[in-house]
């Protein structure tokens, strides 16, 4: 199985957590999440990641979810990228954190970040657009 580590900003990982597992999401092994200060030493928040990365590894892998590129989560973490090993997903969302929790035993590393993007990218929606679409369509006698 694939390791998840979500490295966030001020515990936005662990809420995001906490939120997927209020909403059903089953996952209690290999899924952590670590917390950024930027005031702390560099030595020390490489320390910190590289001891998470290796708590969640199982072997096959440990895909990091981030908040925001350029973001010092994301920064630090792209210092671990080792192909096969480790890859990095910015831009977390809930839909990103289930489809990777619920992919992670059926794909490998590489495919698991491309799915965990995707699904990232294909649930943000502008919702006022897309309720006048399905009302337009509706009204057209679409389905």
């Amino acid at each position: 199985m694939i390791g998840i580590l979500l490295l966030t900003h001020a515990g936005l990982g662990q809420q995001f957590i906490d939120t997927a597992r209020l909403i059903g999401l089953n996952s209690e092994d290999s899924l952590l999440a670590l917390s950024i200060d930027p005031g702390q030493p560099p030595e020390l928040l490489r320390e910190q990641v590289a001891k998470s990365i290796k708590s969640v590894s199982r072997g096959n892998g440990v895909l990091i979810l981030t908040d925001l590129f350029g973001g010092t989560p994301t920064n630090l973490s792209l210092s671990f990228l080792e192909d096969g090993k480790v890859e990095v997903v910015t831009g977390l969302n809930l839909p990103m954190i289930i489809k990777a929790v619920n992919s992670r035993k059926d794909s490998d590393l590489r495919t698991l970040a491309k799915l965990a993007a995707e699904a990232g990218k294909e649930n943000i929606y502008l919702a006022g657009e897309f309720l006048r679409q399905r009302l337009s369509r509706r009204n057209a006698g679409e389905k």
